[in-house]
């Protein structure tokens, strides 16, 4: 973990783009030294090999959906990955809010854009491994036609409970919540990032920036 975007974490609360109040500035200078303290970033990683509708190569498990079958469209290896935060900032998340509901969604919007940092940065240093081939963008359990489903795989490839600490629910939520997990592929061919903004977001038909007419910035 490294830089956590200060923008990302206001998106992630939803800050309209206001001149920040001091308060506000000040406590999520607090989130972030209390984040610092409690995280302890954690990521696992394997390479498979893939070809299209089939399983990946030694498993049973076949992603699913056409978006992600696109998205590999040039791919013969994939990476699956997960990164986590840590129990830590999980339990202290839990006990802010019994004190202050304020603080505690600052922290959980720092989280999560910690644990991006997080991956981010692991896939930063895959690339670098994996050169000159080149790696995709993530692309995650829940994006699009990427059924959710499919999570308990990466939990059971990646050993997931054991190497990280990080556990599924029945309802498919993992703990500690500030985990992440994704499919990368590997190419030979340069990947197009995916479609960004309003037209690409799974969300916009929702989204309380454009009944306003703005935008996220995502």
């Amino acid at each position: 973990m490294t830089q956590i975007d200060r923008g990302e974490v206001l998106r992630y609360l939803l800050w309209h783009g206001e001149a920040l109040p001091e308060e506000l500035d000040a406590q999520l200078a607090r989130a972030e030294r209390r984040l610092r303290q409690l995280a302890e970033p954690r990521v696992v990683w394997r390479v498979f090999d893939y070809k299209p509708g089939k399983p990946l190569g030694g498993t049973d498990f076949c992603p699913a959906g056409e978006e992600i079958r696109a998205f590999l469209a040039d791919c013969d290896q994939v990476i699956l990955l997960a990164a986590t935060l840590g129990a830590g900032l999980e339990l202290a998340q839990r006990q802010l809010r019994l004190r202050d509901m304020s603080e505690a969604l600052i922290l959980d919007a720092m989280g999560s854009a910690a644990v991006e940092n997080v991956c981010d940065n692991l896939c930063d240093e895959l690339a670098a491994q994996f050169a000159p081939r080149y790696l995709t963008d993530r692309f995650s359990p829940g994006y699009g036609d990427f059924p959710l489903s499919q999570q308990p795989w990466f939990f059971r490839l990646l050993d997931m409970n054991r190497r990280l600490g990080v556990s599924l629910t029945e309802s498919g939520l993992m703990v500690p919540q500030k985990t992440v997990t994704a499919i990368v592929g590997i190419s030979d061919q340069k990947h197009k990032k995916r479609p960004t903004g309003c037209e690409a977001c799974g969300l916009r038909e929702q989204c309380k920036f454009r009944k306003e007419g703005k935008r996220c910035g995502k």
